[in-house]
């Protein structure tokens, strides 16, 4: 049975991620874009922490309103914002990164976790710490790619991208466990992957597998 989902994004880009990523299941995907949140939340020092909730709870309710099947947030500081008691939805709310926080626990290594955004990192570590408590801690440091997002925000995506591999490029020798944090990062991780052979997880791949699950999702090709 076909399934209707409806994403928030924060960055356009985000939605070519998603759908290349589903592609072989039958999902009508609805995309809610909207930048212009975490452009206050980074810029502005005088916008309000609780009026930022209040967003994002109003963007979730009317995603719900368009009768989807689940909703799925992509943007990691709207679901740092997100404050799940204040709402009452019968579909679930899947969080981007989730999955991939399961993985890293499960792991079970010492990772190197790499981001763009800095207004990201402190409510994304926020989160992996508290999901960690039940493995008891996870080993990580946190790597911020100065500059780059800058990039994706003019709409410089090739040149983003090699800055991210640039970046990844000096820990070929590691022996920890790489792994980007933004969906944003996903293209660079994989070229990466397909240059040297060396493994970067990011939450795209983990998602896939649990929403699969999770929503008993359909294959267009009925296997």
């Amino acid at each position: 049975m076909k399934k209707k989902i409806g994403c928030l994004h924060a960055h356009y880009t985000n939605i070519e991620y998603i759908e290349t990523a589903f592609s072989k299941f039958d999902i009508e995907w609805l995309h809610f874009v909207d930048p212009g949140l975490m452009q206050r939340v980074s810029t502005d020092e005088n916008f309000n922490y609780s009026v930022a909730q209040k967003k994002v709870k109003q963007q979730v309710e009317w995603i719900a309103e368009c009768k989807v099947d689940a909703i799925l947030i992509t943007c990691t500081n709207y679901i740092a914002l997100l404050n799940e008691e204040q709402l009452s939805l019968p579909m679930p709310i899947i969080k981007i990164d989730e999955p991939y926080f399961e993985q890293i626990c499960q792991l079970q290594q010492p990772h190197m976790i790499l981001f763009t955004n800095p207004a990201t990192v402190e409510g994304t570590v926020k989160r992996l710490t508290a999901h960690a408590e039940k493995y008891g801690t996870v080993d990580f440091e946190v790597i911020i790619i100065d500059g780059a997002f800058e990039f994706i925000m003019q709409g410089l995506g090739e040149r983003y991208n090699q800055e991210i591999m640039n970046c990844l490029s000096q820990f070929k020798n590691e022996n920890r466990r790489l792994s980007v944090a933004q969906l944003s990062m996903v293209e660079a991780a994989r070229r990466y992957e397909l240059q040297t052979g060396q493994t970067v997880l990011n939450p795209l791949h983990a998602l896939v597998d649990s929403m699969i699950h999770q929503l008993e999702l359909s294959s267009l090709s009925g296997v």
